[in-house]
């Protein structure tokens, strides 16, 4: 009889050069209460040998898939969408980690909720040490489309995702170097509420040198592109579209002052572009 994909879940773990930490991931989930799942590695064009690190665990859970070069983590992520068995996707960063009833909740959550999207407090620890979220990155859940506008409120670790959604409003955006969870949550909210559980049910690591966020300067940049974008692309309604207007205005005026400041000016013409365009 073949097995049911309802409430099978399709973990996704993108990976670049990263040993000691990957093997972490794939314990936390693997140590999941809920075990009805499978594990698809994307290997991102890594140097070190990952597919030995996945033979090592020895389960059938596991599928391993390569880049033959390095295609960014949006590609990566997409590729294993578009493979996945499960009717929910889960993500998880090669660097982050499950605490074990991760998935158990989030299943129940979205089985007794009108919720398609459901994702989780976080515990933060940089370079070893757990710190506190600033205000700005409280999370909530309901319609967090005006709030998300700033910057990402979802961490793809969190996330519990129904696949029909992709279906719906599509996948990462490959052009976009960093900020491709940004753009997507922002074209998911914009129509959809998200679920929320308040109890932190992953572990975020950072302080690394290896993560994007440390890689780009002027991440709002990436931003500004995801707004643009979706203002030419999604249908807003008046209050919505207003919102993304004045934050365009807002990081473009912000980074167009740090470009001049800083003698950048190939930037500085770049940002001083979008500002007029806006405001036509």
């Amino acid at each position: 009889m073949e097995r049911s994909m309802q409430n099978f879940v399709s973990v996704i773990i993108p990976v670049y050069n990263r040993e000691i930490e990957l093997k972490r991931a794939i314990k936390s989930v693997l140590n999941q209460s809920f075990q009805d799942f499978e594990i698809i590695v994307i290997d991102d064009g890594s140097s070190i040998d990952i597919k030995r690190i996945i033979e090592e665990f020895n389960s059938d859970r596991l599928v391993y898939l390569r880049n033959e070069k390095n295609k960014g983590i949006s590609f990566s992520r997409n590729r294993g969408i578009s493979l996945a068995k499960g009717d929910l996707i889960a993500f998880l960063d090669s660097d982050d980690e499950w605490l074990k009833d991760k998935l158990k909740k989030q299943i129940e959550y979205l089985n007794n909720t009108q919720y398609r999207i459901v994702h989780t407090e976080e515990i933060w620890i940089r370079n070893g040490k757990r710190v506190n979220p600033k205000k700005r990155h409280t999370k909530s859940g309901g319609n967090i489309f005006i709030q998300s506008l700033e910057l990402c409120l979802i961490s793809p670790s969190s996330v519990l995702i129904k696949k029909e959604i992709f279906e719906e409003y599509g996948l990462f955006d490959e052009d976009l170097l960093v900020c491709e969870d940004y753009d997507l949550w922002l074209r998911i909210t914009a129509k959809e509420e998200v679920g929320f559980i308040k109890k932190p049910l992953i572990i975020k690591y950072g302080g690394h040198s290896d993560q994007l966020s440390r890689k780009y300067e002027a991440m709002d940049k990436f931003r500004v592109k995801s707004l643009i974008k979706l203002l030419n692309t999604v249908e807003l309604n008046d209050y919505q579209k207003k919102a993304v207007i004045e934050t365009i205005i807002n990081k473009s005026n912000i980074l167009y002052n740090g470009a001049i400041k800083r003698g950048k000016v190939e930037d500085a013409e770049i940002y001083k572009k979008w500002l007029t365009e806006i405001s036509k």
